[in-house]
């Protein structure tokens, strides 16, 4: 039994460790196929499926970093590493190798989660006893949701915003559910692409049966009802966008980390508690690490301490850091102005949102935070946004005003109308996800483009880049090597060419 542990978990993590995408092995190298023959078993594997999220492609490195260093949020200093400098600049090819990551490790995933479904036919049908049964039908639900996650984040970047109107003429992605059987390599529509996330989270939502809490390094009912809130408001469907996220606020044993707040035995506030030691009330799902097991580290690209000075890649950009009024203590906790180590002595703020967990600093591990995937705040977001779409503007100002209560030191309140929901929820989101990846998004799905704004010591001429909305760019290209695949019948994206 041990020796099938090691080796069921040796390939599933070979799985998942390299940019091989949908190709599995070249035909002579195909493992054998394993089956999962315990609960035991198929637990391990489940855990080896939750240690994939924490790949520097994914939540850890590139897939938070790389669409928001894309768009306004930030400008590179002069002496930069050119780290992601072309994501930046917006030269982006089918080639880069930081897309072909975020591409590849996300199928990395959803191989695994087949491999999973591939492997425990045999052991479902041999099951009597009641517990063993209602834990493997929990793991399936997770392994469900794990699928729809990484088919929604892989719908995000490479596919266009959703139309209901268009989406069944739309490319979406490439959708397998067999590891063995894999079917061809083409691309569905965009609609029947976000119809299997869905499936995926109808599956988990029935299945899962994790108690809820909050600070989870697991899936519980309410990450399964917070991917749902998202992806609804990605399709449009207001209504239940702000079902879903209503699911999520009514949960009891989630509350907003307020900046007023000390936590418990802390001179710091619980919110800043939440982003120093990656744990709060607030947080929904997050990807979990210890000293020993942990993935990229998000706040590299921003500061590059190398224990004498700080020499970041990117500072926040003036327009977004304007957004902050002297009330909000948000920016207290994610800037802090520092001198930088180059020649030209640029003093400005920096990001320090992920200037690390103490926990990892103490055995000199730099600048690594546990990525929150799924927070309350965008759940707050999402609802009023839906409610403003659906002229529901009272209810939307509440939840904004909820959300603006638990961040600023004192709030007056406003009103949000016909005239003015859209700046706001687009600037709220802005403050409140900066740097989390969302910002490409929801500029692509409002139809936004922009424009930055020069600053001192920064990169001409990226740093007066203006990009027009719609541009082809804001759909990622799909990976030249997936194209070119012996086999393959996917279609590339206007940015590909």
């Amino acid at each position: 039994m041990k020796h099938t542990i090691i080796k069921i978990l040796s390939f599933v993590l070979l799985l998942s460790s390299g940019t091989a995408c949908l190709e599995k092995y070249p035909t002579d190298a195909i493992p054998g196929r394993e089956a999962i023959t315990s609960v035991d078993v198929a637990s391990q594997v489940v855990t080896a499926i939750y240690a994939s999220f924490k790949s520097s492609a994914l939540y850890s490195g590139n897939l938070t970093l790389l669409p928001d260093i894309q768009t306004d949020l930030v400008q590179a200093v002069e002496g930069y590493t050119n780290q992601l400098g072309n994501i930046w600049r917006w030269e982006i090819l089918s080639t880069d190798r930081e897309i072909e990551a975020v591409y590849g490790s996300l199928y990395g995933v959803i191989g695994q989660c087949n491999y999973f479904f591939d492997c425990i036919a045999d052991l479902e049908a041999s099951l009597t006893d009641d517990d063993e049964i209602s834990e493997l039908e929990s793991l399936k639900g997770e392994v469900h949701f794990a699928r729809a996650l990484a088919y929604s984040e892989l719908i995000k970047c490479f596919c266009k915003d959703y139309d209901p109107d268009t989406a069944g003429d739309e490319l979406g992605v490439v959708l397998v559910s067999s590891y063995y059987n894999p079917g061809r390599m083409v691309r569905a529509t965009l609609k029947d692409s976000y119809d299997f996330v869905l499936s995926d989270l109808e599956k988990a939502s029935d299945m899962i049966t994790l108690d809820e809490t909050n600070n989870s390094s697991y899936f519980t009912k309410s990450t399964v009802n917070a991917l749902y809130a998202r992806v609804y408001l990605y399709m449009r469907d207001w209504e239940k966008a702000a079902e879903y996220a209503t699911k999520v606020i009514d949960d009891e044993n989630l509350a907003l980390s307020s900046t007023n707040n000390n936590y418990v035995t802390s001179e710091m506030s619980d919110y800043q508690y939440m982003w120093n030691y990656d744990a709060g009330t607030e947080v929904i799902w997050k990807v979990g690490m210890t000293t020993t097991s942990y993935g990229g580290a998000l706040g590299q690209r921003f500061l590059g301490y190398n224990y004498s000075a700080y020499y970041p890649d990117y500072v926040p950009a003036d327009p977004i850091l304007e957004l902050y009024d002297d009330n909000d203590l948000r920016a207290s906790v994610f800037f802090a102005t520092v001198q930088t180590g180059y020649p030209h002595h640029l003093t400005c703020p920096l990001l320090i949102k992920y200037y690390g967990n103490p926990t990892f600093l103490s055995v000199n591990i730099r600048h690594v935070n546990m990525p929150k995937v799924f927070r309350l705040s965008e759940q707050y977001l999402i609802r009023s946004e839906a409610y403003c779409r659906l002229d529901r503007f009272s209810e939307a100002t509440d939840d904004l005003t909820t959300l603006r209560r638990a961040r600023y030191s004192s709030y007056a309140g406003m009103s949000l109308n016909a005239g003015n929901w859209e700046q706001t929820i687009l600037d709220e989101r802005a403050r409140e996800l900066y740097m989390e990846g969302f910002r490409l998004q929801d500029l692509k799905r409002f139809h936004r483009g922009f424009e930055r704004e020069e600053q001192l010591n920064t990169v001409s001429s990226g740093n007066t880049l203006k990009i027009e909305a719609d541009n082809p760019l804001f759909v990622w290209p799909i990976p030249q090597h997936e194209l070119d695949a012996p086999g393959s019948e996917i279609l590339p994206n206007d940015s590909n060419r």
